[in-house]
């Protein structure tokens, strides 16, 4: 079952990082409209984002995404800003 959880995770990363790639190159503005709390996927792909990135990065991503931001997007923005 953890495999079937695992491979379920690695093809919505992957479907999710291609919308937002596909939206980057039309526009640079959110995504989404803000929101009070992160989606459910969102959360699932901070929990794992957290093991490599220090607390600043996290902190900046989820506001980001708040703003309707999607985890691509934040992520790229707040590589620029904070780094690691």
């Amino acid at each position: 079952m953890h495999q079937q959880i695992s491979l379920d995770m690695k093809h919505l990363k992957n479907h999710y990082k291609n919308v937002c790639i596909i939206y980057k190159m039309i526009n640079n503005k959110p995504l989404y409209k803000p929101k009070k709390q992160l989606s459910i996927l969102q959360k699932r792909l901070m929990k794992e984002h957290k093991k490599h990135h220090s607390k600043e990065h996290l902190k900046l991503m989820k506001e980001l995404m708040l703003e309707g931001y999607c985890f691509q997007q934040a992520h790229d923005i707040t590589m620029k800003k904070i780094g690691k």
